[in-house]
């Protein structure tokens, strides 16, 4: 891991970067929908759809225009260069676009260049593409059990003299009933709990916490590839920067799992202490899923609460039947102990 930061900083690479306020979950699915047909562009919604990326790999260079129709971003062949003088530019930095343009940020003036990134690839939180207000759409507030469109939108964009556009969509996903989903969360860790009745249950507990850990850092690294991260070093550093403590208590559960295979003194202390953290800090943390109909992760979002469901019962499930098994060794000690002073 540490090899893989080092190669992803030395290589000097802002393109893995994510944003700190991506989405837990949302119900609003951005799209795109059409891009310019230039051999070497693409673009895309990433991060479940909080940020636009475009990615020049053409040789020339792609100006975004701004909100007022100012040149905002370029693209070169070298890297990202953003106008200082655009108010995009400022409010672009947060997905609220609460950021206070300063008063020499003016669409009317000249652009003045600032670089932002060494790669040509950039991402910005595009504000025609997402929904702003925090009270949903007229028609969705009628109807908000229906998938609906919101809006088609469209970002300009110029190479030369030339003018282009990107274009998308953005649509309400009615969110899931998140009652059910803790119902399901509940059922299972309760059933799991159950295996500290169980004298012979260490192996499997163990053999829980050591699967518990993949799973967890697998939704990890799904949200890091969702925000258009790619490559090894780059997935590492964006681990490390976001999903830190995911992976470490992720990390924990493996480790607590092969030492309670060892039988060492405290494994059951071990699980419960893994178990909590990666349920609370791996699970409970990305619970926004439950209770939202978009998920910022590549794959089915019904998979992505499956695996949620997962950590959440797995880690709290193990934990119990941990903190059970230390409850009654420390019983049939006390009994031991007052048996010993009897005898």
């Amino acid at each position: 891991m540490v090899a893989g930061v080092l190669g992803a900083l030395a290589a000097a690479a802002p393109a893995w970067a994510h944003g700190g306020d991506a989405p837990d979950a949302t119900n609003y699915r951005t799209l795109v929908t059409s891009a310019p047909p230039m051999p070497g562009l693409t673009v895309r919604a990433v991060e479940a759809g909080a940020r636009l990326e475009l990615d020049n790999r053409t040789g020339r260079t792609i100006e975004v225009l701004g909100y007022d129709g100012e040149p905002y971003l370029e693209v070169r062949p070298d890297g990202v260069y953003e106008n200082i003088r655009s108010p995009a530019t400022y409010l672009n930095e947060t997905l609220a676009g609460d950021t206070e343009p300063p008063p020499a940020a003016d669409p009317t003036q000249p652009p003045q260049w600032r670089r932002a990134s060494d790669e040509p690839v950039a991402r910005w939180h595009d504000h025609r593409t997402h929904w702003m207000s925090a009270e949903p759409p007229p028609a969705v507030r009628a109807d908000p059990a229906t998938e609906q469109r919101v809006r088609d939108w469209v970002v300009p964009l110029r190479e030369g003299v030339s003018t282009m556009e990107v274009r998308g969509t953005l649509d309400w996903v009615p969110p899931p009933s998140p009652g059910l989903w803790w119902a399901f969360v509940i059922i299972a860790g309760a059933g799991l709990a159950a295996l500290g009745l169980w004298s012979r249950a260490l192996p499997v507990l163990a053999g829980l916490a050591v699967a518990l850990g993949p799973l967890a850092i697998g939704y990890a690294v799904a949200r890091e590839l969702d925000a258009g991260t790619t490559g090894l070093g780059p997935v590492l550093v964006g681990l490390l920067v976001g999903q830190v403590w995911p992976v470490v208590t992720a990390l924990a559960a493996i480790a607590a799992g092969l030492y309670a295979f060892r039988r060492r003194p405290a494994a059951d202390f071990a699980l419960a202490m893994a178990g909590t953290c990666v349920a609370v800090f791996a699970g409970a943390a990305n619970a926004a899923v439950f209770a939202r109909g978009v998920v910022p992760v590549p794959w089915s979002p019904q998979l992505a609460r499956l695996a949620i469901l997962a950590v959440i019962a797995v880690g709290g499930g193990v934990a119990v039947a941990a903190a059970l098994r230390m409850r009654a060794a420390a019983r049939a000690a006390t009994a031991s102990e007052e048996e010993a002073a009897t005898g």
